[in-house]
């Protein structure tokens, strides 16, 4: 299979196309960055999409209008834009895979997380990531919350219990869904998330590491070896590990 990469030049970019080059069954034809030329692009059969949010939207809707499939690692998705892309893909034989996350840890991270959310009363999430990082709270944490807030209302309950009126610096977190997130930017860190489940008596604490980009690839080659047995927008890659 031949793989283009588009964000060649970042971090994580670098990190697809050494893995790219590493797999015995799939070649690196194309990687560019911002301000290249993309037709090269045009000589693959799956791109890997590894940028900004600034930038993420405009890509994918190149790759649609020019035929290709999107593996997309960029985060910072919210309802509307994944709207938008469902939108430029009626109509087309293209497929575009979004995931917050690439790690098999953090996605087995949600998964238990996922899994305990109905069985606690209190729940709250604490990311940690490099000051680099230009999204907060990062897309793992928000899916992390939805998957939480989805979980808790189809078992029946209610709100987290939190006495707080007076939060003046907003020093309770983000709110997503009714779950609050907290985001810390410290040197040192590459990416932890911790998800803190209470209930009178006793506690649980899920906890995932990723120490280096090598972590991500995995997921990453997953997804471009299964995007051609998909259709229209994917989102996350829990599917392909047989955890939908």
């Amino acid at each position: 299979m031949k793989v283009g990469v588009i964000g060649s030049k970042g971090r994580m970019g670098v990190e697809v196309c050494n893995a790219v080059r590493a797999a015995d069954d799939l070649e690196l034809v194309a990687a560019v960055d911002a301000g290249d030329d993309f037709g090269p692009l045009l000589d693959a059969d799956v791109v890997v999409e590894f940028t900004v949010p600034d930038a993420s939207m405009g890509n994918i809707a190149w790759c649609i209008d020019h035929g290709l499939d999107v593996v997309v690692g960029t985060t910072g998705f919210d309802d509307a834009k994944l709207d938008q892309v469902r939108a430029w893909l009626d109509g087309t034989s293209s497929r575009v895979l979004i995931a917050s996350n690439y790690s098999i840890g953090a996605i087995l991270m949600m998964e238990f997380a996922r899994q305990a959310a109905p069985h606690f009363e209190s729940v709250e999430i604490i990311e940690l990531h490099h000051p680099h990082k230009v999204d907060a709270p990062s897309g793992t944490a928000a899916t992390t919350a939805r998957k939480i807030a989805t979980a808790r209302a189809a078992s029946g309950l209610g709100e987290v219990p939190d006495a707080t009126t007076h939060d003046p610096h907003g020093a309770r977190g983000a709110d997503i869904d009714g779950i609050r997130v907290h985001s810390v930017r410290q040197r040192g860190l590459f990416a932890n998330q911790q998800v803190l489940f209470g209930n009178p008596g006793e506690a649980l604490t899920i906890t995932c590491n990723s120490f280096d980009r090598a972590s991500y690839m995995p997921g990453v080659l997953t997804a471009v070896r299964a995007i051609k047995g998909l259709s229209g927008l994917t989102l996350g890659i829990e599917g392909l590990l047989g955890l939908a």
